[in-house]
């Protein structure tokens, strides 16, 4: 069921290739964003676009400057949610039947301070709750936006290159094979 999604979805950035850096915005952001990154599978998504991007079908820079955009927009809105509302977001589903993603981001970011926000981007389990953690901890924006800008522009590239050269790699070996 959600494969059959995933596809529909990379399909349908593929045939809307002038849309295609504001669904990277919409994808990257539902990703770095508390919770929506969850139920959302955009890692996947962003994966799949970066192969059309191997096949001709999307040029990569929209979608990096997009995925970058919307990267960065999930995290920062998920910093302020753990700012404003602090300890209470922990209790709200689905963080609340998953204190195992709660624990791992508190002690991520206990030892390894603002690179836990670049690491978080890259990390699944913790990037539901790594950027609340941040909020919550009444981390300065400024300092916060520092580390975030480096980790999100970081994922927004390498998530969508990964497919890229996976794709790249696939009909290279295609091609050696039906000798086309």
């Amino acid at each position: 069921m959600i494969e059959s999604v995933i596809s529909q979805l990379i399909e349908f950035v593929g045939q809307h290739r002038d849309w295609a850096m504001w669904l990277a915005f919409v994808f990257a952001a539902a990703e770095t964003t508390a919770i929506l990154s969850i139920l959302i599978p955009s890692t996947a998504i962003l994966v799949g676009v970066g192969a059309l991007v191997a096949a001709g079908g999307l040029d990569f820079r929209p979608i990096w400057i997009g995925a970058s955009l919307g990267a960065l927009t999930g995290s920062s809105f998920s910093w302020w949610l753990g700012w404003r509302y602090g300890d209470k977001i922990l209790q709200m589903w689905p963080l609340r039947d998953h204190p195992e993603f709660v624990a791992r981001g508190q002690v991520s970011f206990a030892k390894y301070g603002g690179f836990a926000i670049i690491i978080g981007h890259f990390v699944g389990p913790l990037r539901p709750v790594m950027f609340l953690m941040t909020g919550m901890s009444a981390m300065p924006f400024w300092r916060f936006a520092m580390f975030n800008i480096v980790g999100g522009t970081a994922w927004a590239y390498a998530i969508p290159k990964s497919g890229q050269i996976g794709g790249t790699v696939l009909g290279a070996l295609w091609a050696l094979i039906t000798g086309a």
